[in-house]
């Protein structure tokens, strides 16, 4: 029998879509991500607004967890596939710019990989209060692998000031 992996996936959407708005966008995501295992859970959404490119429409995230028997870089190209089915386009936007559908694999059981195609856990996770803070309400106890930090050790040691998002 094939070995099962535990993945956290975070999601985020800015932009209207054929699916609807971007809470719709996230919904279709989470049904096609069914599709590459069993989601386990699936936190609440949550509006944030843009950080760099700051010309853009507020976003909505979003984080599941995802039991499957893919490889890490095989769901990872699983997701890159949804993006695109979904619409998503990559060249001619800015980075961090604005966009239908956004899938980032955080983390694959505690494994630690850096490679041309994937690194994990996914670089900068520690400073991304908008993939932490719906990570936290389904996995705070999840041990990131370089720190030993659980996610919610993490959510609790960024500045709390500021906008941090609000739950829908």
């Amino acid at each position: 029998m094939p070995e099962l992996h535990r993945a956290a996936i975070a999601l985020g959407s800015n932009l209207p879509s054929v699916f609807g708005g971007p809470r719709e966008n996230l919904d279709e995501a989470v049904r096609r991500i069914a599709e590459l295992g069993r989601v386990v859970a699936v936190s609440s959404y949550l509006t944030t607004a843009p950080e760099i490119y700051l010309e853009q429409p507020e976003f909505v995230n979003a984080a599941v967890l995802l039991d499957t028997e893919l490889e890490p870089r095989a769901l990872m190209r699983g997701l890159l596939g949804i993006e695109g089915a979904m619409g998503r386009v990559r060249t001619g936007v800015p980075p961090k710019g604005p966009r239908l559908i956004d899938l980032d694999l955080i983390f694959f059981d505690d494994l630690v990989l850096e490679s041309a195609e994937l690194m994990l856990p996914h670089p900068g996770v520690a400073e991304r209060r908008f993939v932490l803070r719906p990570l936290a309400e389904i996995a705070g106890d999840w041990l990131e692998p370089v720190s030993g930090k659980t996610v919610a050790a993490m959510l609790a040691e960024l500045d709390l000031g500021g906008e941090a998002g609000a739950f829908m």
